[in-house]
This record gives structure tokens, sequence and C-alpha cells, in this order.
């Protein structure tokens, strides 16, 4: 039995085992009794998909930051420092919703709602942005297309939004240079910029959204926070993907007369011989942007664009070893009461 001088005392040893909390909404995380600093993935919500009347851009990710040693935060930036935590104490944890995706009525001379950002996420002091969305510029809605990460651009020529730092990656930039010459930027995505439309832009079609970091903080490799994909106007001949990471795709769609996107017939050249389909959402709790949308062919029952993905936050408590019942520092009455039990050595 281990012992030190003075009273004879059991010193006990152990572990206080890991913990991963994963938060879908917002709660309140309670440290463990031991837990002195915790690890983090923190995703904020996605920007949601712009409906554009020239081309149509994808959502920003939600900006992402991690203190997982050796992984990587958003925009290129290295891990961030531990958490300092009290242990058996609440702490408030908040997830960013997904921004709204840009919809109908749409004409050309006034507008539906057009996308906006993400919400914020945070714990303990650390926040993140949420995703960009996009407006129009060539109908007058500017729109929020800075975030996290950057909405794509959309409209004549239009760089993505900007990012921000240690958080993620500009969105790519929309271009139409004259009838079916256009193209919508990719939102950008926590891990790389979304792709740019060319200037002079080819023929419809949407442009990939930025990919997200991946983490391993539970256990198995999950990426997370993808731009959302572009689309081009009218038609979007070949299909922008979102980012690896929960980006919605663009609108991918090939007119056939019938004023509805994707018509009934509708078979577009990239992926070959794939059926057109509407934006989509950017995955839920991943912080992925909305895939982006534009007008078809009067008069269309135009699809609104895609909404961003909520956020996600991810706390690991580290396992901790302890030794109790090891001081050696003892009062007089202490001393006192153990040499007359005889237990003083």
């Amino acid at each position: 039995m281990p012992r030190l001088i003075g009273a004879a005392q059991t010193v006990s040893t152990g572990t206080q085992s890991a913990v991963i909390t994963t938060f879908n909404s917002s709660g309140t995380l309670t440290t463990a009794a031991r837990t002195t600093e915790v690890q983090y993935v923190i995703v904020a919500g996605g920007g949601g998909g712009g409906f554009g009347g020239l081309n149509g851009a994808g959502g920003g990710a939600g900006g992402y930051r991690s203190s997982v040693p050796g992984e990587a935060s958003g925009g290129g930036a290295s891990a961030q420092s531990l958490s300092p935590v009290s242990g058996a104490t609440g702490y408030p944890v908040v997830i960013g919703a997904g921004g709204a995706a840009a919809s109908q009525p749409f004409t050309f001379n006034t507008s539906g709602a057009f996308s906006s950002r993400g919400g914020t996420s945070s714990f303990n002091g650390v926040s993140t942005v949420g995703g960009g969305g996009s407006g129009d510029t060539t109908y007058v809605q500017p729109g929020v297309d800075s975030g996290g990460s950057g909405g794509g651009g959309l409209g004549y020529n239009r760089a993505g939004g900007a990012a921000t730092s240690g958080e993620g990656y500009a969105g790519g930039r929309g271009v139409y240079t004259g009838g079916s010459q256009n193209g919508g930027g990719g939102g950008g995505g926590a891990g790389a910029v979304g792709v740019s439309c060319p200037n002079p832009a080819p023929d419809q079609r949407g442009y990939n959204g930025g990919a997200g970091v991946a983490s391993s903080i539970t256990g198995s490799s999950v990426t997370r926070a993808g731009g959302g994909g572009g689309t081009g106007r009218f038609s979007s001949l070949v299909q922008g993907f979102g980012g690896a990471g929960g980006g919605g795709n663009g609108a991918f769609y090939l007119s056939d007369g019938s004023g509805t996107i994707p018509g009934p017939a509708a078979t577009p050249t990239a992926p070959s011989g794939s059926a057109g389909q509407v934006a989509q959402a950017g995955t839920t709790n991943t912080g992925g942007g909305g895939g982006g949308t534009s007008v078809g062919p009067d008069p269309a029952p135009n699809p609104n664009a895609g909404a961003g993905g909520s956020g996600v936050v991810i706390i690991k408590e580290p396992a901790v070893s302890f030794v109790d019942n090891t001081s050696g520092v003892w009062d007089m009455n202490a001393l006192y009461d153990n040499v007359k039990a005889g237990t003083w050595v």
C-alpha cells in the first residue's frame, strides 16, 4: 500500500474517460468534474443560395474553427488553442441556423426574397460567422455575400463575397458576357475557394462550391462546411456541384419549352444523361452553403434556390488521469489524533 510520511493513507488513482458531445441545436454543455480544457469544432450556418436574373450563385459555407491538435481551422488556419474550462460547470452552446434561400416571385423590375447569411455558432467565447448569401446587383438587390466563407458572385461580372480570416475562403466570380454566355460562381468553402466563371463566359453552366474541412474529433473523419454550387441562366448545361462537406448542388436543367425547371424532358449534357434538378439545400448540421438557381423561360414557375445547412458544435473533453489522497501536510490537531491512535508512521 503506498504511504507518505505521516498518517497512514491510501492513495487512489484513476482516469476520467474522454467525453464527446455533439450539439445539433443550441443547448448547454456541463463539463465532467475533472475537466480543465476541451477540444472543439465550431461550424456556423451556411448561406442561402442566390437567385439571379443572369445566373445563380452558391451560398458560402459557415465559418469553421477547430482546436483539435493536428487539424485545421477554415481558411487554411492552424488549429486554435484548447479552450480552458472549469469542471462540473455549464457552458452555453449556440448553433447557427442556415441562411434563407432566394425565392420567388421574381421579375426583371421587382424581386422576391434574396438569400441571407447563415447564423453564428458559439461556445465559451469562440464564435464563427455564418456563410454569405448572395443578392443580385443586376436588379438592385445587393444581398449579403460576405461571411465565414463568401457567397458566390452573380450578375454581369461580380466577384464572390469575402471570407472571415481563419474561418473560410471567398466565393467564386459570376459572369454574364451576353446571351447564352453566363455562369454563376460557387460559394466559398472552409477548405477552398468557390470556383469562378471565366470571362468571357462559356455557355450556360454552374461552377462548383469550395470544399470543406475534415475532422476526426468524433473518432471518424467527417468533412463539413462545403460551399454551394452555382448555375447558369435559362438553362444550365453543366451542373455546379456543392463542395465536399454538405454544400448543395446548383440547379441543373435544360429548357424544353414547358416553362418548368427542370422541364419534364430535361436532359442536360453534364453529367451525361442526368435528369434535371432544382437547387439543393446545404446539408443539415454541416454548415454547407445552398445551391444557386436562375430564371427560366417565361412563363416559368421558377423554384427557389437552396437554403443553407445549419451549423454544429462538437466538444471533446480529453481523458484525465488523477491521483487522490496524496497530501503530506498535516495540522497539529491531525498529528495529535493520529499519534494517539497509533496511525502516525
